[in-house]
């Protein structure tokens, strides 16, 4: 086993956020609610359920408010709720009571973040530098997200350093967490040991997490040499929920169950319950009326015969 690999990992569920943003369908907020409240009955103490973006733009996020007031998940589920810029904490925190995390993002990419937001990453910067002290002086657990971390669509691969600088600054400013995002399944697995290997040296005391995608089914083996390197924090979608539409008919993020049901295997604690996480995604199945990704939603758990006398 290798020396670096964490004996127990944390991962947040990005389902209800970054999974149901991606479905061309409305879901109703019944449903949204029903599927969180299972999440959070599955040993999740991390959930991602909304985003204070403009309706227009995500119109399947524009009832988060009344998700935020209507979810019952345990009280030691800590939710994280994201925002795209001042304008949008500005609208989070008027509910500030129903959440306990905020994300901030922007791409490494310079054309990515430009299509994604319409700035430039100084300008994105410039504006994170002073949503991070806001945040933080509402007491509130500030997380910076960095996407197309491993290669961009339109500008190929991004330098490393790079990365690391951005990630850097979000720290200095006062970023408790930094997620490395795989936001169109660019990444292999010796570039993800290289890179969070890097990371982890780079940013001490800094929670650092691995956001894969599997849209070239990398994503497991993308996890498995985070883990090597060092990594104890991810962030996974039920049912494979979300991604990004380039390339168009990808698949989305990494499936919750399945990348739990491979550290399990691994005998990487978790803290969470495997059959509760497939019955959860199996139900989000049921309400968007699809087949999903998922290869634990099929299999389910794996088990072990009984030895014989």
């Amino acid at each position: 086993m290798s020396t670096r690999r964490p004996d127990h990992v944390h991962i947040r569920e990005v389902g209800p956020r970054d999974g149901f943003q991606n479905e061309p369908e409305r879901i109703a907020t019944d449903d949204k609610i029903r599927l969180i409240n299972a999440l959070g009955r599955a040993g999740f103490k991390r959930i991602e359920v909304a985003s204070f973006v403009r309706p227009d733009v995500i119109p399947q996020l524009s009832d988060g408010v009344q998700v935020l007031d209507r979810i019952d998940v345990p009280d030691d589920v800590s939710l994280m709720v994201l925002v795209p810029n001042s304008k949008g904490l500005d609208n989070a925190l008027k509910v500030r009571h129903r959440f306990h995390e905020v994300a901030i993002f922007v791409s490494a990419s310079e054309t990515h973040n430009k299509k994604n937001v319409n700035r430039t990453v100084d300008e994105t910067m410039a504006d994170n530098d002073v949503m991070v002290g806001r945040i933080k002086a509402e007491g509130l657990n500030c997380a910076a997200v960095i996407a197309t971390s491993f290669g961009c669509p339109y500008e190929g691969k991004i330098d490393l350093k790079r990365v690391l600088d951005l990630a850097e600054r979000f720290a200095e400013a006062g970023a408790t967490e930094v997620g490395f995002g795989d936001t169109t399944g660019m990444a292999n697995p010796a570039y993800a040991g290289e890179f969070f290997t890097a990371a982890l040296e780079r940013l001490p005391g800094v929670e650092v997490t691995a956001h894969f995608h599997n849209t070239r089914g990398q994503g497991l083996a993308n996890a498995f040499a985070a883990l090597e390197a060092g990594c104890a924090s991810f962030e996974s979608s039920f049912g494979e929920l979300g991604g990004c539409p380039v390339p168009a008919g990808s698949t989305g993020n990494i499936a919750t169950e399945d990348l739990v049901s491979m550290f399990h295997e691994m005998g990487v604690a978790t803290g969470l319950s495997l059959p509760a996480i497939i019955e959860a995604a199996r139900e989000a199945q049921s309400v968007l009326g699809r087949t999903l990704t998922s290869h634990s939603i099929i299999a389910g758990p794996v088990t072990w015969p009984s030895s014989i006398a």
